[in-house]
């Protein structure tokens, strides 16, 4: 038996056990702030898995690398249903949320397209709360961000938040009120597929010169690795650092190098710092927010990142100077 199928197999053994969590009373968190919550983060490298209380503490969280794409939606749903049971084994779970990087249908059952995943007109909600006998709530995951930010976060007190969260791409929310903003058909806050180049680089979601291709995690890696695979004397330093390998270039790597002082690796989140502060000033003339949250996985680059997207941010706000920044 593979490992694979071992793990399935394991899986479905304990799938009974979640299904008696299952069958159990179902409390508001609000009268029952103990009660667990496993929330599911699916991007298009990682899921990542966390055990959270309804006062936003995390209390154990777990991460694997996300299926291969060209793999069928079954086995993210997989991957999913075996990281539940898992933390099931340890926690009380009485409900599971997912925030899907794709394009959610405004009854947040379906994933209506990835573009960094396999999902078409799936439904995942139903598929899960099928799979897991608890019930199952799905949205898009800047949704998710940014009602956690403006719950538990850097955005609480703020009325109008704008959530950026940058990873393989980037993802975007609107809140108001503490409402999330989800259009006729739920798919508002696309930010990162704007065309802001008009023929530039192609974009995953077919379209070319989206702003996720200028300042993303596929951006900062793309970049890196195109001036390795020309020899660049410049990546000289990132060259070694992978042993020649160019494919072992990543964008923790990238921040990593740039930590240490790689002046390459600190041009490279310069410029996909400069492209993000362009791109908030002109979500900033569209929809005025009172404050602008930074996520996801390479806003773990700080002030590498952040002090240029304000620099650009500045220089780019329409009516700079007579207005509030």
């Amino acid at each position: 038996m593979s490992l694979y199928r071992e793990r399935v197999h394991r899986g479905s053994a304990r799938a009974t056990v979640l299904r008696t969590v299952g069958t159990r009373e179902r409390r508001s968190h609000l009268t029952a702030p103990r009660v667990p919550t496993v929330g599911i983060d699916i991007g298009g490298t990682k899921v990542m898995a966390g055990v959270v209380d309804a006062d936003g503490e995390i209390l154990e969280k777990v991460r694997t690398e996300t299926p291969d794409k060209s793999k069928s939606p079954k086995v993210v749903e997989d991957t999913i249903t075996e990281l539940v049971l898992d933390l099931s084994d340890r926690h009380d779970v009485h409900a599971v949320g997912i925030g899907a990087a794709g394009w959610v249908d405004a009854d947040r059952n379906r994933v209506l397209f990835a573009p960094h995943l396999s999902w078409r007109n799936e439904p995942l909600r139903d598929r899960l709360a099928e799979r897991l006998a608890v019930p199952v709530m799905v949205d898009n995951d800047a949704n998710a961000a940014a009602w956690a930010e403006w719950r538990f976060g850097a955005g609480r007190g703020e009325d109008h938040l704008v959530m950026i969260t940058l990873g393989t791409g980037i993802g975007g929310a609107i809140l108001e009120d503490g409402q999330v903003k989800r259009g006729k058909y739920g798919v508002a806050g696309e930010f990162g597929h704007m065309q802001v180049v008009p023929g530039g680089h192609r974009c995953p979601c077919g379209n070319r010169g989206c702003w996720e291709q200028y300042s993303s995690g596929n951006a900062l890696v793309r970049e890196a690795r195109e001036l390795a695979a020309a020899e660049s004397p410049v990546a000289y330093g990132i060259i070694d650092r992978v042993g020649g390998n160019i494919q072992e270039i990543t964008g923790p790597l990238i921040t990593e190098l740039a930590r240490e002082g790689d002046a390459m690796c600190v041009e490279l989140l310069q410029d996909i710092g400069q492209w993000l502060g362009v791109g908030i000033a002109n979500l900033a003339a569209a929809l005025d927010p009172s404050c602008f949250v930074i996520g996801g996985g390479v806003s773990a680059a700080d002030d590498l990142l952040i002090g240029p997207a304000r620099d650009a941010f500045r220089r780019t706000l329409t009516g700079r100077g007579y207005r509030p920044e």
